[in-house]
């Protein structure tokens, strides 16, 4: 695996790209009395043109409770059909911006808040990356088992993805 660290607008598109492709992450959070981080899925509703993410969710969840105390955040993504992976660690703003509620809003997240875009509970959550890291192939999956394949059976060490940091 190569190392390819991309900056400024590729960092941005190269996370964009990935977040987009695998849409669902694990939000991680940090709750002030145990060792241990909290995770839960979260489907982002946009990846923003200076790398921000952004999400909708409750104020009634343990996510709201952990980021309300504590702004650091981790986001991983993985989707292991194509080997592509995404790890991010950065902070977390909340707030009750109408704008982009309205403009988030779908039948997904309408599934989470029976009152409606209306529902005094939901949040705007932006994450705002720190530091990035990510993991992809240069082929589609078939291709880079075959490479992985072949170096084993030949000794050679084969080029079947690549890897870096994104920093912006």
């Amino acid at each position: 695996m190569s190392t390819e660290n991309l900056y400024n607008a590729e960092a941005i598109s190269k996370l964009k790209e990935l977040v987009d492709s695998i849409d669902i992450g694990m939000l991680s959070s940090y709750p002030a009395n145990s060792d241990y981080v909290h995770a839960v899925p979260m489907s982002r509703q946009e990846v923003d043109d200076e790398g921000n993410i952004w999400y909708l969710f409750s104020s009634e969840s343990e996510s709201f409770d952990h980021l309300s105390a504590d702004d650091k955040v981790s986001l991983l993504y993985s989707d292991v059909s194509d080997y592509k992976f995404l790890s991010i660690n950065g902070t977390a703003e909340i707030s009750e911006d109408r704008a982009r509620i309205d403009k988030y809003w779908n039948k997904m997240v309408e599934g989470w808040f029976d009152k409606g875009k209306e529902d005094p509970r939901i949040r705007v959550l932006k994450v705002i990356p720190a530091e990035a890291h990510y993991w992809d192939t240069k082929s589609n999956k078939l291709v880079t088992f075959f490479k992985v394949a072949a170096g084993a059976i030949t000794g050679q060490k084969t080029d079947s993805g690549r890897q870096g940091n994104l920093e912006y």
